[in-house]
């Protein structure tokens, strides 16, 4: 008789299961004698190695909605079969992100009868007896949170590779073949379409490796993938499998190719499993959590602010990523088919070498700043700011974005996950707004001073005029910005205007956009489409712009330009600016009101939030 019963839930996708089956294994080994039942979604169930665990217990799981599809009448018949049994111990394979979700683990606890409830530790769970901390995902790789969690039941923590079902998939193309062999999954499941690169670009890539090596491309996934459309546009025949093969067939298919390129998706991490080299291309979803585990894996990113947006922290984030993908369209197929071919290369040359680094994540500053409801605030002065300015041109590393952050940015990006993410990863959020002040003080660390646009615009521009700094500008309404160029240029004759342009934010214009700044020169970009849009505009194009700083300048330009009056000096200095502006402009009522909800949250959870030395991504 079994020493100890384990009940182990790991509801999500194929993706998470094969993430999942490190720490199974190690438990396993830890307790060989124990009866380990498994509770897994039924699609994804087919990949679990036979002897894994000893009981397979089936749920149903809707790709959009999991939570809902628990309450399907089958899944209470799981429940059911589960009651019946008397489990020693329960453990959650999942961060408890959801309500709702909290309630179904809740109700799978109760039905174990376990007495060790085992889990990530969250504000939003309180029925775990034993547990360690969630960091937010991306803190660990998925799989290394579960081998933890496994620790506390007595298994080792250690990395151990993921584990796939294998059946064998006959195939006569696939074994008269002795070229090299490459599959290609041009999808991503049904939970995330936004993680899909194009197949057009899977189809250049391919091109050229039938072209160049002679490459034999095995097209796989399901029917809802965009598989058809890549094989459709491919010259040499590919060979088809896509929706001809169970969850082990595939693995044994994609076991015996030389390269498998992909996005991030549950047909990659089964390539990870199988030991096949990898070519993986991440967007929107956040690598740190996901990249392919203990696989010799090339991971792609095109380094754009706001990447990754899902799944950061610890929320969910833009499922969806957001309308533009720039993210995913700046990975190109020339640098896809630079990485499949030096693991071609790898691959016959019979190399064994660690996995290649991925692009890394942006970091958070590491200097002090002030959190407030999530949402960093520097406490930086104007004359720090121009210093900074001079060192990032003085460097030419790279393009950094500043954010001006008012209580209203703030309230936006509590409903707006891409905003909430790109304030988290700008080079300097300037405090643009007496509300910050007020709610710094509060929390026991005051910011030294208000830094508005307003007034940092024509700041930056007499340094610009001093030090031979050029500057672009970019949006704001018609004429608006020649006007206020031209004011700038009165004021300060030596200021060097490298362009003007208005467009919009619209990702059809994005290309167009960024080559005229790109030809400019310019050292500065101010960018006036109104937030939040001008800063997702920056954050998406931030990488190819080659300016060193850029800055999204909302109505500034209006101010300068004379279009709209400003306050009284007076009334700036009490901070009663935002009244000037509602008095002259009350249709912007509906926005103030964001105001005292900001005062209300910093009163009811401010100081739970605030944090200094941020460094999380």
């Amino acid at each position: 008789m079994a020493s100890e019963r384990f009940l182990l839930v790991q509801l999500a996708d194929i993706g998470d299961l094969v993430l999942t089956t490190p720490a199974i294994a190690a438990l396993r080994e830890a307790r060989p004698r124990a009866q380990i039942d498994l509770v897994a979604a039924e699609h994804a169930l087919p990949i679990v190695p036979d002897g894994l665990a000893d009981r397979l217990i089936t749920f149903r799981r809707a790709e959009r909605n999991a939570s809902r599809a628990f309450f399907d009448r089958r899944n209470f018949r799981a429940l059911a079969e589960i009651a019946s049994q008397k489990y020693d111990t329960i453990i959650f394979f999942h961060h408890f992100t959801f309500r709702a979700g909290v309630f179904k683990f809740w109700l799978l606890a109760k039905a174990s009868r376990a007495r060790r409830v085992i889990g990530l530790k969250n504000h939003n769970i309180g029925f775990l007896t034993e547990s360690i901390d969630d960091a937010g995902f991306g803190a660990l790789h998925q799989a290394a949170y579960w081998l933890n969690l496994v620790a506390l039941a007595g298994a080792s923590p250690e990395a151990r590779p993921a584990q796939v079902k294998r059946e064998p998939f006959v195939c006569e193309r696939l074994a008269a073949s002795d070229t090299l062999k490459v599959v290609i999954h041009a999808g991503s499941g049904g939970y995330s379409r936004a993680r899909r690169w194009s197949p057009e670009s899977f189809a250049a890539v391919a091109r050229s490796l039938q072209s160049e090596c002679g490459a034999q491309i095995i097209v796989v996934g399901r029917d809802d993938d965009d598989g058809h459309l890549l094989a459709e546009l491919l010259q040499g025949a590919p060979i088809n499998l896509i929706g001809k093969t169970s969850l082990p067939q595939l693995a044994d298919v994609i076991a015996g190719a030389d390269l498998f390129i992909g996005a991030d998706s549950g047909v990659m991490h089964i390539a990870a499993a199988t030991r096949t080299p990898i070519v993986s291309i991440f967007g929107p979803s956040n690598p740190a959590a996901w990249r392919p585990w203990r696989a010799r894996a090339s991971v792609l990113r095109s380094g754009v602010e706001c990447s990754p947006c899902s799944y950061v922290w610890g929320g969910l984030g833009a499922r969806d990523g957001c309308q533009a993908r720039t993210c995913m369209k700046l990975v190109q197929p020339a640098h896809v088919l630079e990485a499949a071919l030096a693991r071609l290369d790898q691959r016959r040359a019979q190399k064994l070498e660690a996995p290649a680094p991925s692009s890394p994540l942006p970091t958070a500053r590491a200097d002090s700043r002030l959190r407030l409801l999530g949402v960093p605030v520097d406490g930086i002065t104007y004359d720090g700011w121009i210093d900074r300015i001079g060192a990032w041109i003085a460097s030419g590393d790279g393009a950094r974005h500043v954010c001006t952050v008012n209580p209203e940015f703030i309230m936006i990006a509590q409903r707006d996950p891409i905003f909430f993410n790109i304030l988290r990863r700008a080079a300097i959020c300037v405090p643009d707004g007496i509300g910050l002040l007020w709610a710094s003080r509060r929390l026991g660390a005051p910011i030294p001073q208000r830094v508005t646009g307003s007034d940092g615009v024509p700041l930056i521009a007499r340094h610009a005029a001093e030090n031979g700094w050029k500057i672009f500008f970019l949006g704001a309404a018609e004429g608006i910005a020649e006007r206020a160029a031209k004011v700038l240029c009165r004021d300060y004759p030596r200021l060097i205007v490298a362009g003007v342009y208005g467009g919009s934010p619209a990702a059809a214009e994005e290309d167009e956009i960024v080559a005229r700044v790109k030809a400019s020169g310019a050292d500065i970009l101010f960018v006036a489409y109104g937030a939040p849009e001008q800063d997702k505009w920056i954050a998406r194009n931030l990488p190819r712009l080659n300016v060193a700083m850029a800055m999204g300048v909302g109505g500034s330009l209006d101010f300068i330009a004379g279009a709209v009056p400003r306050a009284p000096a007076w009334m700036r200095d009490r901070g009663l600016e935002w009244l000037y502006r509602l008095i002259r402009q009350p249709w912007r009522l509906q926005r103030m009101l964001r105001l005292p909800l900001f005062v209300l949250a910093i009163w009811r959870r401010g100081s739970r939030d605030a944090a200094f030395a941020e460094k999380t991504v």
